[in-house]
């Protein structure tokens, strides 16, 4: 007789099977419990693909499209099989993932023309013949050597030089047919799960567009995002001038001891962008009184401002910042999300009426007495703040809800300049495995929110999806009302943060929901040689995030 296991399920049930069954089996079983497909599993709160094979007791909990784990693992098999259908189309063709842009991924094919609105359409139809194929996605643990070795031998140097410096004996490499990658996570079990998916033609390149957890079923309405696309490409242009697109460039850097000139070139394009964001605003000065800085969790709106702030008194503009913190509503007035919680990031938590009185009252040349929010009552006090402004002043307003008019209502369009700060990365891991700017900033607040505000890793990654809803609320649904944007990240910063983030994720245990995020993070963190803080300005936005700012209040 078969020797058994217990399988022990999220939702407290028990089961027996057989030594040896796939995950992928007992899925079969469970799927009925499931409105949507699952593609993934936690086993002992560590995600495996469902090819994976349970030996011993466990806990298991199923991912489902749902999830924000499950949708990660259909998205990244949605981009294999792009890869894998353009191989089998275009023999010579590079796909490259750049970065996410209207609710999928932009992404370029390399295969010496132009790509046509012909070519893409071809693509998409040879992808849904692959998917009604339902062809296995074959997961292979390979010798790191070996795996090096196949990748040199199909020309993709840039993942080559990745494994080459990755601390590890062993890598999996995906097949799917003839075709093989390196990715950095797991795949469904196999192309039949990717029904919804499409390509639009989106020069010079394309994007894979994809469904979002809230609804898998079907593809979001595609929202033009122009002014973001623009960031990008510009983020793209700073990394060619850095000569530094993949970690594996990076990591070479570092061992060569050539970061420190990368930090100050990385630092230097902040430093030229910052300035002329303030000749653009410098030049408007007879019409401009308020100054808005937006953008998501982590993403350097307090340094920007600050360091703007600045360069406007360089060009003979004196801003006053004003506070948006200090006028939440009192405790008991702030709205609640849906789960009960109070919801400090809706814009219902700030005393919009009284705001914009105070604004319109400031900008008339009124003396007005601010008001200071009392973090830990609850409650709003006035302790003689008191705020007056030249009409050659303007006003910095800095936070998440700048971008949204109603923030601002008192005050005419055209005085106003917004500006939307974001992180988006131009560095990848490598060509087809993109660095996503929310985990870039999950990492800057794990780090933050440890260095100020006593919190510890496992806090932070259970406010983070709170946190994302907030976003996706309020800042990201108007960040091309902008008029300016600026991208905070720097190039250089994973290996200085990877630092100090690697040991508040190591204190994530394995009973806590969270520590198959906090594996994730640490597993992405390996691709990093360390760097010291020792030669990063003062005043950069990564001082932020690990302490010792020139604008420091701590």
């Amino acid at each position: 007789m078969a020797e058994k296991i217990t399988i022990t399920f999220s939702n407290g049930r028990i089961d027996e099977y057989n030594k040896g069954v796939t995950l992928l089996e007992i899925s079969r079983d469970a799927a009925h419990r499931y409105t949507t497909p699952v593609v993934a599993a936690k086993v002992n709160n560590e995600i495996r693909d469902l090819q994976n094979v349970l030996e011993e007791d466990c806990m298991v909990d199923f991912l489902e499209l749902r999830s924000d784990a499950g949708m990660k693992v259909y998205q990244r098999s949605v981009t294999l099989l792009m890869i894998v259908a353009a191989r089998e189309l275009f023999p010579d063709c590079e796909v490259t993932v750049e970065h996410s842009l209207s609710k999928g991924m932009y992404c370029e094919l390399h295969h010496g023309r132009d790509v046509t609105p012909e070519d893409i359409a071809n693509l998409e139809r040879h992808m849904r013949q692959i998917v009604s194929e339902d062809r296995p996605f074959i997961r292979k643990v390979l010798p790191k050597t070996e795996a090096i070795e196949l990748f040199k031998a199909a020309g993709q140097l840039e993942k080559v030089s990745l494994l080459e410096q990755l601390d590890r004996e062993k890598v999996s490499v995906y097949y799917c047919g003839k075709v093989y990658d390196y990715f950095y996570g797991y795949m469904t079990p196999s192309t039949g799960y990717l029904k919804v998916f499409e390509l639009k033609y989106y020069p010079p390149g394309i994007i894979l567009r994809l469904p979002e957890k809230e609804n898998p079923a079907v593809l979001p309405k595609f929202v033009e995002n122009p002014k973001l696309f623009k960031i990008f490409q510009e983020a793209a242009q700073w990394g060619n001038i850095l000569r530094c697109g993949y970690v594996a460039t990076l990591n070479q850097c570092i061992g060569k001891h050539d970061i420190k000139d990368i930090i100050r070139v990385a630092e230097a394009l902040h430093e030229k962008k910052i300035a002329q964001i303030a000749d653009f605003v410098s030049s408007h000065r007879d019409e401009v009184r308020v100054i808005l800085v937006a953008g998501p969790s982590s993403s350097g709106k307090t340094t920007f401002a600050q360091r703007l702030n600045i360069q406007l008194r360089v060009n003979g503009v004196w801003p006053v910042p004003v506070s948006l913190d200090d006028y939440f509503v009192d405790r008991e007035k702030t709205p609640v999300d849906e789960n009960g919680d109070y919801d400090f990031e809706s814009i219902e938590a700030i005393d919009l009426e009284l705001f914009n009185s105070h604004l319109a009252r400031i900008l008339a040349g009124e003396e007005v007495e601010m008001p200071t929010f009392n973090f830990k009552t609850g409650q709003r006090e006035y302790r003689g703040h008191r705020i007056k402004v030249d009409k050659g002043q303007p006003l910095i307003i800095e936070g998440i809800h700048g971008l949204n008019e109603r923030l601002t209502s008192a005050v005419p369009r055209h005085c106003k300049i917004k500006i939307y700060i974001s992180a988006l990365t131009q560095l990848s891991i490598d060509n087809h495995n993109r660095i996503p700017t929310t985990d870039a900033r999950l990492i800057r607040r794990i780090v933050r929110d440890s260095e100020f505000r006593s919190h510890d890793a496992l806090m932070t990654l259970k406010m983070w999806p709170s946190v994302r809803r907030g976003e996706e609320r309020n800042i990201f649904p108007f960040q091309e009302d902008a008029d300016l944007m600026f991208n905070s990240a720097l190039i250089y910063e994973l290996a200085v943060l990877k630092k100090c983030a690697e040991p508040l994720l190591e204190k994530v245990t394995r009973e806590n929901a969270e520590y198959s995020e906090a594996r994730r993070l640490l597993n992405f963190l390996e691709y990093f040689r360390t760097v010291e803080d020792d030669e990063i300005p003062q005043n950069s936005i990564l001082r932020e995030f690990i302490g010792k700012s020139c604008f420091d209040k701590h």
